[in-house]
């Protein structure tokens, strides 16, 4: 068995935004060598998300608009800001878009649907983390 670990880092300067990283991990996918396995696409923090969907920039904005009106960045709201932080509403938006994603390799590939695409999303930017890449398969 192969297997690839990479890691993908982001300073995004809005404090709410998403990127899409399907180029980055299909190069993963071609550097590992794998032809039939999974891919691993892992946020590796509690304040940002891996998602799949549609490259399309009015349903990112309407993401962004969902997402502000189920969890607004209103510090006084929550009590995690009680310990110094403002960004609770940060963590309940990664609870709902996902804290990670595995797609299928095959031919060498990221096998998707149509249309479909990895994200990063940010929710509270302007601070580097990390994503974690993880190929593996034959």
């Amino acid at each position: 068995m192969k297997s690839l670990t990479r890691y993908l880092t982001f300073q995004v300067p809005q404090r709410m935004d998403f990127v899409n990283i399907t180029r980055d991990v299909a190069a993963a996918v071609q550097e590992s060598g794998v032809q039939e396995g999974l891919c691993l696409v892992n946020a590796m923090h509690i304040t940002a998300s891996v998602f799949i969907n549609d490259e399309e920039s009015g349903l990112k904005e309407d993401y962004k608009e969902w997402l502000e009106h189920l969890a607004p960045h209103d510090p006084a709201r929550y009590r995690h800001n009680r310990t110094g932080e403002d960004n609770g509403d940060a963590h309940h938006k990664r609870q709902i878009m996902g804290r990670e994603v595995v797609v299928a390799v095959t031919g060498g590939s990221l096998d998707f649907g149509t249309w479909e695409q990895i994200f990063y999303g940010e929710f509270d930017g302007k601070r580097s983390k990390r994503v974690l890449v993880k190929v593996i398969g034959e």
